[in-house]
């Protein structure tokens, strides 16, 4: 009966974490198609993609190998996690190293929703801005669904962890000093690059994003309280696994 119930507990365990993170992973979908109508807005992209949009710039322009823009961000990820195990050093826990997989699967998805996207925002003022502002609301709506999902965080926000927990410093003042870093470094690489301010990259709509998005998800975070009962459901997902190998052997046989 023991063994019974470990096996039952076990396999609700499974199940709760795989459920956790298809949700996690609707939720970066979501994320990333905000962030590609920031970039599709020509205006300054969000913070987390300055250094890769420059990056996926030169690549264009064959100053740098032509990866994209999702492929770049992964890369950035893959070194902001490094960064985090060189200031933890014995801190750093081994479970954060699943960063690097939630880093991977946003950089795809970014790739999907910037193919997405293709064509979706005109070349006037006025559509440019619409874009900036629905693509940064879908941002913030998209990160309060994420850290809902509580799962390990995206190594833009584990690196600011990493520094309040080794300095100190409130997470906001961490974070700020991440975010302002990151787009100084994408500054930087657009003189090194191209020799001039990328306005595109970095411009009035980066500003706009690192306030307005904070404030977006300062307003949706208490209102998706329901989502704690969507993150708990188990029988249903039973239901539908067990339904979806049932068709596909159907269609097998």
């Amino acid at each position: 009966m023991r063994e019974a119930a470990v096996s039952v507990d076990l396999k609700s365990r499974i199940i709760g974490f795989l459920w956790q993170h298809v949700l996690l992973f609707v939720s970066l979908f979501v994320m990333t198609a905000g962030v590609a109508l920031c970039v599709r807005s020509a205006l300054g992209s969000s913070v987390i993609s300055t250094i890769p949009y420059v990056m996926t710039e030169a690549g264009t322009a064959s100053m740098a190998p032509g990866l994209t823009i999702g492929q770049y961000t992964y890369l950035m990820n893959f070194i902001l996690v490094i960064a985090q195990i060189i200031v933890l050093r014995r801190k750093f826990e081994a479970v954060q190293l699943f960063q690097l997989v939630i880093g991977f699967a946003f950089g795809g998805l970014l790739d999907v929703n910037m193919a997405l996207t293709t064509g979706m925002v005109g070349d006037g003022l006025l559509s440019k801005i619409m874009a900036q502002f629905i693509g940064c609301t879908i941002l913030g709506i998209g990160i309060a669904f994420e850290v809902r999902c509580g799962s390990v965080t995206m190594p833009g926000e584990g690196m600011p962890v990493a520094l309040t927990r080794v300095t100190e410093l409130p997470f906001p003042k961490a974070k700020i000093i991440v975010d302002i870093s990151l787009v100084v470094i994408a500054v930087i690489l657009g003189y090194v690059f191209f020799g001039r301010w990328m306005s595109n990259v970095v411009g009035v709509g980066t500003l706009f994003a690192m306030f307005y998005v904070g404030l977006v998800v300062k307003f949706i975070a208490p209102k998706i309280k329901w989502f704690d009962r969507v993150l708990s459901f188990r029988p249903g997902i039973r239901r539908v696994v067990c339904g979806l190998l049932r068709f596909i052997s159907n269609r097998n046989s």
